[in-house]
């Protein structure tokens, strides 16, 4: 499978590792001033970059109908937009905030916990993420999925990174050197305390769940997430 790398930072470097071992080819290694050269004959891209970058990458894979998965947070309010021109070209795309396998299993915990919580109102919960320093959105988009799959199963209608309403969930954003993403979602009562927590050891995680998704998306057409990929 070629693959074209639509960014190349530490995170492309790593999929470029894991990609070439698993027999791949890397036909466009782009970084943010290169063009496009050679996105014309990937089988698919890969696009993690940084938030200014990802519409316009995005965007290009359709352009050259070539299937995009993209790890790239922070942009997110052009997410129905690229869904849309993904089926107007009839093109093949993923979005996931985390690729990493164990980060998918956490979604899938995560809602199942909010449900079973939804009656007791006793507990309030909140949110921690920590990332290192060059992450660029605050909170991450890790983060933002879980409190999504919090809202869509509680009464908490939003999320904030300041001081929280009755109805916001808290969410808590730290960047410190060399930590690839830990999230914690607590629900805290009087009494006791309930925590769920996912601790990235390493980039390695996720970059091999991006290459699996690329795998999986090759052939397709549509709009996908990560749940179809690892049918969960």
């Amino acid at each position: 499978m070629k693959i074209a790398l639509l960014g190349y930072g530490k995170m492309g470097k790593v999929i470029e590792r894991i990609a070439l071992e698993r027999g791949h080819e890397i036909v466009l290694r782009k970084r943010s001033r290169d063009s496009f050269e050679g996105l014309e004959s990937a089988d698919v891209a890969i696009d993690f970059s940084v938030p200014e970058a990802a519409v316009a990458n995005i965007s290009a894979g359709f352009q050259y109908h070539v299937p995009v998965v993209s790890g790239t947070t922070g942009w997110l309010q052009h997410y129905e937009d690229m869904v849309t021109l993904c089926q107007k070209s009839n093109g093949a795309f993923i979005y996931g905030s985390n690729f990493s396998l164990g980060v998918n299993l956490f979604f899938e915990l995560n809602a199942h916990l909010a449900k079973m919580m939804a009656k007791f109102g006793q507990y309030k919960v909140s949110m921690q993420e920590v990332h290192h320093t060059q992450k660029l959105d605050k909170p991450s988009g890790t983060a933002i999925s879980l409190a999504n799959g919090i809202i869509a199963n509680t009464s908490y209608e939003n999320w904030t990174l300041a001081a929280p309403k009755t109805t916001d969930i808290a969410i808590e954003a730290l960047r410190v050197e060399n930590v690839p993403g830990t999230h914690a979602v607590v629900y805290d009562s009087e009494i006791d305390s309930i925590e769920i927590k996912h601790t990235a050891h390493n980039r390695e995680g996720f970059a091999f769940g991006a290459v699996i998704a690329a795998e999986w998306l090759l052939g397709k057409k549509g709009v996908y997430t990560m749940k179809d990929v690892l049918g969960l």
